[in-house]
């Protein structure tokens, strides 16, 4: 390093590396500039600087000062190094690899490079140079421990766990008998769990067992150690030994679902789809009762029962459950209760339980057979419960007067205002509920969960700018808006992004969509620097862990919807793409003079609210900008606020493909995935991937709506298709002649007898049957009076159910409007469109999107009569005084805008 510099001029070099390893960049450069003014020629210094200059953010003068000095000592490894490192700094990390090895050739012992290459093969992957990496390392330095363990650790991710397990035994070896000391009992107890984790990765389960009970002593976590042996016996079969332990964690913690689950497994009574035969029932209830006695106060002990029991057992238990969390004032009662919704016949049982209470309450002010009062919030709780209930089995009119009652009864509780806001939401008054929602937040200035519900509803109701507004409350100040992206506020960012979708704002929407996309980028390089910090840490067992959730990471639901999302955007800027500033000014020069004018000064105003905008959020973020030493951080600018230049693409359509590989490789079971892959490549003409599209959804349900529309519509366009001349044409012919016998559907049937069939298997369908409709107009155009017909002769009949109140339907809100958007746009019939929203107002008579009398979007609705009696009432005028003690503080003056 700086070899071949003389003395005093090896020292300055040497001064260059510390200062960079020390982040005194300004020292390093000034040490650097005096090296190179005696020898301007001289690589290692060039790269130095260059590198330097890299973290002072001056990245092109750096790539070009240590492309320099690579050119002046291509033999040098310092220079390939600190190229390595530029390339890595800007996570290029394939070219990093690259550098390094070149590095490597020149000094093949380099143990700080052999380090770094390691941990870029462990981000990329490259798991066979990995251990490759790791051996030259051990070989290098043996009596270093990270050395033994990384070591380890390459081979277990390579799928080679038992040579993994000799290494660790072989370290062990090296080991004194009173090893370990105190300060590193945790970190060797770490190591030896994740030993027993890899004989049993291995499949011995028996000498795993030995080895943990032989080295209990020196394993530190009681709890960790407890948990690996009960289910190392488990896989042994030794159910009597692994009871006794499950008993002892409970004892521990006797909430923790896992060990009931475990004990069941233990006593021969665990089913994965949870169907037990009444003998096992019996034995199950005999079991959580001995358990009941023992840890009376577990709620998890209780609840448990409510999955398997029937009849009037699984009354007498909910009764026994609900009755002390009503008398309490437990909010989220009904969260516990609802996965029992989807359990046949238990909701009616629940339903008959808590009017049943309510009434009791209600009359007597006891609960049934009991002689003790009830204090006055349990009605208030039962009349909670049941609005919830009413509100899942979509019976919002019972589920809004239930709610109300509650409310008259005490209007100072929070949850109250936010469940009805559920409610609302559900019955499809969008906006109603975002005010709820905002009425609720006003209660609580300082609840964030709140705040983020009220925004949240505000998106759903399409008021972005509110919602900002609202969301900002609880950001930094200054920077308010970047800070949301900052903190990977995601939900925030896909609510805004399907809201600017939903308003035809595709530049804004894809903004938003990208930038969770980035999110995960990010979380996907933020594993970097774990790779040495956990080897060295010995948190073995969550570092294999993260690697693994790291490699699924994209299978998460937040990036399915941001992939989604992006693609819809493309794909509807692919059809309706934007008009260029040509064309528009085309369009301006055919309006008449005076309508000119008018957008001419229209188009100015615009200009100056943004620019306006634009320069008010620079003033901010420049007074927020200063940091308490003085200094300035001053954030990059974006050049792009709106996402106009992201509308600025030639082909949309090829920008989908990255984020398609990524749902197929990632969500290969999602229906959404497969819909997006074959709109994609039947607008890109690309027949065999819409092929193997339609053949995935008919894979994971051949009998969805969507299943069908996909197949009917592929064939029709390849029957519609001009008789193949190329080869590659004539080839894809022949693989689609030879695959279309092997689908039943279509099994010597035409499209049309196919569709039929269709119909007569689902007519009790409303999806389905609009779904039969469309591919009738599809098919024969002529045919569309019939196709409208189909839909319109669909009939709403109730759900069976033995409800207390009022009756179930079987259409959703969400099915409803999308059968009136295809009478509208697709089958273009504005007189059945009509009919059919007025049908459906009946049905969803909250809905502002069908006109319900209910809804908000009525002038003389219940709604916004109450509303308007609440304009001076004390809510109102208690929000604006906590607006003011809270605006106070300097941080939150927009309240006062958004509580009037």
């Amino acid at each position: 390093m700086g070899a071949s510099l003389p003395p005093k001029e090896a020292n300055l070099f040497k001064l260059i590396v510390k200062s960079y390893e020390t982040k005194q960049y300004k020292k390093g450069l000034k040490a650097a500039d005096a090296i190179l003014k005696k020898f301007p020629e001289h690589g290692e210094t060039l790269s130095m600087k260059g590198l330097t200059l890299n973290c002072m953010d001056r990245k092109s003068e750096a790539y070009d000062l240590v492309r320099l000095g690579l050119k002046n000592d291509l033999k040098s490894h310092v220079c390939w190094h600190v190229y390595g490192l530029l390339y890595r700094s800007d996570r290029e990390y394939r070219e990093a690899i690259k550098c390094y090895r070149n590095a490597l050739r020149i000094d093949p012992d380099n143990i700080e490079i052999l380090r770094d290459l390691s941990l870029l093969q462990a981000q990329m992957r490259d798991l066979t140079g990995f251990v490759e990496t790791r051996q030259q390392l051990l070989t290098l330095k043996p009596n270093h421990r990270m050395n033994w363990i990384g070591f380890a650790v390459a081979h277990h991710l390579n799928s080679n766990a038992l040579k993994a397990v000799e290494i660790l035994e072989a370290y062990e070896g090296t080991l004194e008998d009173d090893y370990p000391p105190d300060n590193e009992r945790c970190e060797h107890g770490e190591m030896l769990l994740y030993k027993i984790s890899l004989l049993e990765e291995c499949g011995s389960i028996e000498r795993a067992v030995e080895e943990l009970q032989k080295k209990e002593l020196k394993i530190v976590d009681k709890l960790a150690y407890k948990e690996q042996e009960v289910s190392l016996l488990v896989k042994l079969g030794r159910f009597e030994e692994a009871a006794t332990l499950y008993r002892a964690l409970l004892s521990m913690n006797p909430d923790n679902y896992r060990y009931y689950e475990g004990l069941q497994k233990c006593v021969g009574l665990y089913s994965e789809n949870a169907q037990y035969s009444p003998d096992q029932i019996e034995q199950l209830d005999d079991l959580y009762k001995s358990l009941r006695q023992q840890y009376s106060w577990s709620s998890a002990v209780k609840r448990i029962p409510l999955d398997f029991l029937h009849g009037d057992k699984f009354r007498a238990a909910a009764d026994n459950y609900i009755r002390p969390l009503l008398t309490k004032g437990v909010p989220s009662l009904f969260s516990d209760l609802s996965p029992l919704y989807d359990h046949p016949g238990k909701a009616d049982i629940l339903e008959q339980l808590i009017v049943e209470l309510e009434n009791s309450i209600r009359t007597t002010g006891c609960y049934p057979g009991r002689a003790e009062k009830e204090p006055p919030s349990t009605l208030m709780w039962t009349l909670f419960l049941l609005a919830q209930h009413y509100d899942r089995r979509g019976q919002y009119d019972i589920a809004l007067s239930k709610i109300d009652e509650a409310t008259d009864h005490t209007p100072t509780v929070i949850d109250l205002y936010s469940a009805k806001s559920r409610i609302l939401k559900h019955s499809g008054d969008l906006a109603a509920a975002a005010a709820l929602a905002d009425e609720a937040r006003c209660m609580d200035l300082a609840d964030r969960y709140i705040n983020s519900e009220c925004v949240k509803r505000m998106l759903q109701a399409d008021q972005v700018a509110l919602a900002e507004k609202t969301a900002v409350l609880f950001t930094k100040d200054g920077d308010q808006h970047n800070n949301l992206h900052d903190m990977q506020c995601m939900w925030y960012e896909l609510a805004s992004g399907e809201s600017y979708f939903r308003q035809g704002d595709l530049g804004r929407s894809l903004k938003k969509f990208l930038a969770v996309e980035k999110h995960y980028a990010d979380i996907t390089e933020d594993q970097f620097d774990f790779h040495s910090y956990c080897l060295r840490k010995m948190t073995l067992r969550t570092y294999v862990e993260m690697l693994k959730f790291q490699d699924r990471l994209h299978s998460h639901a937040y990036f399915h919807k941001a992939a989604a999302g992006a693609i819809r955007c493309y794909i509807k800027l692919y059809d309706s793409p934007p008009k260029s500033t040509a064309e528009e000014d085309d369009d301006l020069s055919k309006l008449p003079p005076s309508q000119k004018k008018k957008m001419r000064q229209k188009q100015r105003k615009a200009e100056a609210r943004a620019k306006k905008e634009a320069e008010g959020k620079n003033e901010e973020s420049n007074a927020s900008g200063v940091s308490k030493t003085g200094k300035r951080n001053v954030k990059p600018v974006d050049p792009d606020p709106h996402g106009e230049k992201l509308l600025q693409i030639e082909d949309p359509l090829s920008e989908t493909t990255k984020y398609l590989k990524l749902l197929q490789k990632n969500s290969p079971d999602s229906m959404e995935t497969h819909l997006l892959s074959f709109e994609v490549n039947m607008r890109r003409q690309k027949i065999l991937l819409a092929f193997q599209a339609v053949k995935q959804l008919l894979r994971l349900n051949a009998e969805h709506p969507d299943s069908h529309r996909c197949l009917i519509k592929f064939f029709h366009k390849v029957d519609s298709m001009a008789a193949p001349v190329t080869d590659a044409e004539k080839l894809i012919w022949s693989v689609l002649e030879a695959e279309r016998p092997t689908i039943s559907q279509l099994n010597e049937k035409s499209l049309i007898e196919a569709n039929k069939i269709y119909l007569e298997k689902h007519q009790d369908s409303l999806m389905h049957r609009a779904a039969a409709a469309e591919m009738l107009y599809a098919l024969q155009p002529d045919k569309k009076p019939e196709a409208v017909k189909l839909i319109e002769e669909s009939t709403n009949n109730p759900v069976p159910t033995n409800g207390a109140l009022g009756p179930v339907r079987e259409w959703k809100l969400k099915d409803c409007i999308t059968v009136h958007k295809l009478l509208g746009t697709v089958l273009v019939d504005h007189v059945a469109s009509l009919r059919w929203k007025e049908r459906c107002a009946e049905y969803f008579p909250y809905s502002t999107y069908f006109g319900g009398i209910h809804s908000s979007a009525t002038a003389n609705s219940a709604y916004n009569q109450k509303s308007e009696n609440a304009v001076n009432g004390s809510m109102n005028h208690s929000s604006v005084q906590n607006a003011d003690s809270l605006a106070s503080n300097g941080k939150l003056e927009s309240f006062k805008e958004l509580t009037i």
